[in-house]
């Protein structure tokens, strides 16, 4: 079969460039290095966060790809495991970002509770000096260790797609790839490296200034009660920048500077999401560098857990896993396409929300490649 286009990459913005393609009916071929996704696609936390985002270079992107969620998950046959997020605040600061962020034009459909009104509706949840509590019904969370291979599934069977696994690309010069299972042709190439910064166009990558991020994360068993929704801290207020951008955002960020000054330097924020078997998947930290940190910090654990017992006033569960993602990051935005060629991009989320956003960069990036 003649390849319309080749996908170097089948992490999520990879699939997600193949399924706009496959959309258009091209016939699709995604070439792989591993035997499977293996990188932050699957290390993460299957969150598809549309509240908080930046409202102009983010906050559309994670909307539509927020539908196409919805769309592709009933097809795919991929559960949705939680709707919504809940943001409960702990400080007078965090509680005036919150009342800000109502009165911006993407809290339409959010919910800003009292501290009466979240422990009535949530009353397992005894977050310390509750101030007030942020309900936003538009994220999604998905288990992503399967989640992708059910979306790499459901391309195969329903849109053509194939898959070749296990194959290097070593130099690409459309219409030719040099692999290493041999030459393969297609008119059109994407490239989708993840955090490979070394193998493909490391020259375009270092001119955009691309490095890595380091994260823990870790799995906890069943803390024996049912989350509202994905639950996130003060500390993720001063990180996304829907919240962290608005004038009450710098007062907040002065006041956990000195506060948990620890947190800030692990950059640590708590994100807890829960699977279907009652686990929660809790993380997470970002060290920034060229090298990923192999070794996990244990302290940046204990301060997780540390979080953890000041927002849902419990303890946290036993362990049950425990690891280290990492994604490329850019300061120059949260994306990269470059045109090495005229037939040829470059296209990487260089920022930790590739699920959120993935579907809609490629619908973009293919609708400009192919008109």
């Amino acid at each position: 079969m003649r390849n319309d286009l080749v996908v170097v990459g089948a992490g999520i913005l990879g699939l997600s460039c193949a399924l706009a393609a496959a959309r258009r009916n091209l016939n699709v071929l995604v070439i792989e290095r591993g035997t499977r996704a293996l990188g932050a696609s699957i290390r993460n936390f299957g969150l598809i966060t549309v509240t908080g985002q930046d409202p102009k270079r983010v906050w559309p992107l994670a909307r539509r790809t927020r539908d196409v969620w919805v769309e592709v998950a009933a097809k795919a046959g991929i559960p949705i495991l939680q709707r919504g997020v809940w943001i409960p605040a702990q400080r007078p600061e965090s509680a005036a970002v919150l009342e800000a962020f109502m009165r911006t034009a993407t809290a339409e459909g959010c919910e800003l509770l009292t501290a009466a009104a979240a422990l009535a509706r949530c009353p397992h949840l005894q977050t310390r000096n509750l101030q007030a509590t942020l309900w936003s019904p538009h994220d999604l969370r998905v288990e992503s260790r399967d989640a992708i291979p059910a979306l790499t599934d459901w391309l195969t069977r329903e849109h053509g797609v194939q898959f070749l696994w296990e194959t290097v690309v070593r130099e690409v010069e459309t219409p030719t790839l040099q692999t290493s299972h041999g030459p393969i042709s297609a008119p059109a190439v994407v490239v989708c490296p993840g955090d490979d910064l070394e193998t493909l166009y490391p020259e375009q990558m270092r001119a955009a200034g691309l490095s890595r991020c380091t994260l823990q994360m870790m799995r906890l068993a069943n803390p024996g009660f049912v989350l509202p929704g994905t639950l996130m801290s003060d500390l993720s207020m001063v990180r996304y920048e829907g919240f962290a951008e608005l004038p009450e955002g710098a007062v907040l960020r002065q006041r956990l500077q000195s506060e948990q000054p620890e947190y800030l330097q692990h950059g640590i924020h708590l994100l807890v999401a829960q699977g279907a078997d009652g686990s929660l998947v809790v993380g997470d930290s970002h060290h920034y560098g060229m090298a990923p940190r192999v070794f996990a910090d244990e302290r940046v654990y204990e301060l997780l857990n540390d979080e953890f017992l000041a927002v849902t006033g419990r303890p946290a569960p036993p362990v049950q896993q425990r690891w280290i993602g990492t994604y490329a990051v850019a300061d120059r935005g949260p994306t990269l396409v470059v045109s090495p060629s005229p037939r040829t991009r470059l296209v990487m989320v260089t920022s930790g929300i590739g699920a959120s956003t993935g579907f809609a960069v490629g619908e973009q990036v293919i609708a400009e490649l192919f008109g």
